[in-house]
């Protein structure tokens, strides 16, 4: 059955309903709320989801349940918010209009100086503080690394995080607690899985109602742009000034938000945010966890995608390394028609991959990894948090009874135009013994496999370099010895 249509979206701002129409494809709600809303307490910093002054929250239905998640407005796209509640600094305070418990906090533990990232900070830890009633420093830390403040310093923010925590969030001293029923309810009634057009003289913005309709759009409009979670897309608009009409958003839908796992292995539907990710693959993989939170900020990871990581074909994707040395396949869809192949077929060449016009990710299956394997994944970059990669590199290594390596799976990204398996390395290992000399010789067939360039983020000796000590790492790592080469005596003497 053709699903029913709308020509506006509708959500909830703070207290009260939007019906909007008209706005154009490349609308940021950062701009929408300032200069159309007058909500300027949100500010503009880095326009490119890096700095978190722009940070809100946006709630969303998942099964029934409410949750609030932090998101840069900066890059995030008015036409991805039909059926949310959209909560901005200004409605943070407590419902008799006094300072919230995070407020209250960064007052008393003197967590704001020139004040601009303040707003972003707020809301940051007020979603930490709804979410986990006891967090640790670490956790407040992962928290605030979508989060920069170059006046306070981070260590009377985190005790102000510590001290709000001793407050439980209830109907007296938290708005989005008091409101939590009739939220929900607004937002039920909303999500009436219409098809919605939004027309506007710069092109169209297109909403599916569920993946089948998404699957018609994009066969009707094959050179439309897609839009998830807009981390890349949004870089797009901000920095780039680009045109991206007509737009299909596929944020929402619930048939590309699946996880599901057993002993085979995980499929992970295309539209899965790295933080809805997470639980199964650190639970699966616990040698991506380090990695896992080192992409982005959390507003990045709330809002970015598994599929989306993969379908830009970038190639510095943080995902596509680790996914290609566990064996991944992705599934791709068009109409009612669906292939798949190998992840590491799916990308060609630099802004090239193996999907047809009106082709899309529809699901990354990633299998169990075997008793015998050992794994690991790498990331090589300037800031530790939140910053792209210059280097990642992943290894799958399996020895038979003997020592010997009967399976070998190296992949990275940052060094080549597309994420590439070493396959001269792998050769050089596969049937040897898991030893020194085996690893040495491995480690010079990458010359061979890769031809780094140079840019910004390295040079092409750097990469080069770091790849081949990331082989000799990986291989300590695995007979137990320290995973730490000395620096050389000129370097000690310095």
């Amino acid at each position: 059955m053709a699903p029913t249509h709308r020509s506006f979206i509708r959500f909830l701002l703070n207290d009260r309903t939007v019906e909007l129409s008209g706005f154009a494809p490349d609308a940021t709600l950062l701009d929408w709320l300032r200069l159309e809303q007058r909500l300027t307490g949100t500010k503009e910093g880095c326009a490119e989801g890096d700095c978190g002054a722009c940070t809100v929250l946006v709630g969303r239905l998942d099964n029934g349940v409410l949750s609030y998640e932090t998101v840069n407005a900066c890059i995030r796209f008015v036409g991805s918010l039909d059926a949310t509640h959209v909560v901005t600094i200004e409605h943070l305070n407590r419902p008799d209009g006094e300072l919230s418990a995070v407020q209250q906090a960064m007052v008393e533990h003197h967590g704001s100086q020139c004040g601009f990232c303040t707003p972003g900070i707020v809301a940051s830890l007020h979603a930490l503080w709804l979410a986990d009633p006891e967090p640790s420093e670490d956790a407040i830390e992962r928290q605030l690394q979508g989060n920069l403040c170059r006046c306070t310093g981070y260590e009377p923010i985190v005790r102000a995080a510590l001290a709000a925590a001793k407050t439980i969030p209830n109907e007296d001293n938290d708005r989005l607690v008091a409101a939590y029923g009739k939220t929900v309810e607004t937002l039920t009634g909303f999500a009436d899985h219409a098809r919605i057009t939004i027309d506007h003289a710069r092109g169209q913005t297109l909403i599916p109602a569920d993946a089948d309709d998404l699957a018609a759009l994009y066969a009707d409009h094959p050179k439309a742009t897609i839009v998830a979670g807009s981390t890349d897309v949004g870089l797009w608009v901000t920095k780039q000034m680009r045109e991206i009409a007509p737009v299909i958003h596929v944020g929402h839908l619930e048939e590309l938000r699946q996880v599901s796992f057993d002993e085979d292995g995980i499929r992970l539907g295309a539209g899965v945010s790295y933080t809805a990710a997470r639980g199964a693959i650190v639970s699966a993989f616990p040698q991506m966890a380090e990695l896992w939170d080192r992409i982005g900020g959390e507003q990045v990871r709330n809002m970015g995608t598994i599929g989306g990581n993969i379908a830009n074909g970038s190639p510095i994707g943080d995902t596509p390394p680790p996914l290609i040395a566990l064996g991944a396949t992705v599934t791709l869809r068009k109409g009612e028609a669906r292939r798949t192949l190998p992840l590491e077929a799916f990308f060609i060449e630099y802004g090239k991959q193996d999907r047809a016009p009106g082709e899309f990710v529809e699901s990354v299956f990633v299998p169990a990894l075997a008793d015998d394997a050992y794994f690991a994944v790498y990331k090589i970059s300037k800031r530790r948090d939140e910053d792209i990669s210059a280097v990642c590199a992943a290894f799958m290594v399996r020895l038979d009874a003997e020592g010997m390596v009967s399976t070998a799976r190296i992949a990275f990204g940052g060094m080549a135009g597309t994420p590439k398996r070493a396959g001269g390395a792998e050769k050089a290992i596969t049937g040897q013994p898991w030893s020194w000399d085996t690893v040495q010789r491995a480690r010079a067939a990458l010359a061979d496999d890769y031809q780094p360039l140079s840019d910004w983020r390295a040079s092409a000796e750097y990469r080069m370099l770091s790849a081949q000590n990331l082989m000799i790492r990986f291989f300590l790592e695995t007979c137990g010895a320290p995973a730490r080469i000395e620096r050389r005596p000129a370097l000690a003497e310095a």
